[in-house]
């Protein structure tokens, strides 16, 4: 089973070190951190996490994604799923961030669509939430369009964040 995953437009795979300078490029722009509480992320933290996205792919056959175009050339974002513990339950976190230049496209549907159909294959019975600010427009879109469900509120970083939870399948289990 492979963990790289091609849609109608994108290329969703696995990320690699040589991804390190695109992935820390678009994580460290203020433009894509607007809703993010604890603010631009030094690049350490970015390296860390990239670290951690590609152990987790060996150890948990489930991560985020490095997101390209079928047609053009470079990064797109990054994004997929984690294992978490969400008040101390397991779940599977759906998480992503596109440049700029990437947005207002339908990519992060489509990728969480992806995403989505990993979850039910491999971990069909964990939940998938998607966490986000309440003043997040766009993700809060997103999560409408894909069936998630409004499921609790709480404080991180210093800011309300809402939880939202899939509806389909994998949770009726």
């Amino acid at each position: 089973m492979s963990d790289e995953r091609i849609t109608e437009r994108l290329r969703l795979r696995p990320p690699h070190p040589s991804d390190e300078a695109a992935v820390t490029a678009m994580h460290t722009d203020p433009r894509t951190n607007r809703h993010r509480a604890a603010g631009v992320p030094q690049p350490e933290q970015v390296r860390s996490d990239l670290g951690d996205w590609i152990r987790r792919w060996n150890s948990d056959g489930i991560s985020y994604w490095v997101v390209e175009s079928l047609t053009e050339e470079g990064l797109l974002g990054v994004g997929g799923l984690r294992r978490i513990e969400l008040e101390t339950e397991p779940a599977l976190n759906l998480y992503y961030r596109f440049r700029p230049e990437a947005w207002n496209r339908g990519y992060a549907v489509e990728m969480a669509t992806a995403a989505l159909e990993l979850a039910e294959e491999r971990c069909p019975r964990l939940p998938v939430v998607l966490r986000t600010r309440p003043t997040n427009g766009p993700a809060l879109r997103v999560a409408e369009k894909l069936g998630f469900e409004f499921a609790a509120s709480r404080v991180t970083d210093g800011a309300e964040e809402w939880i939202y939870r899939h509806a389909g399948p994998e949770t009726s289990h």
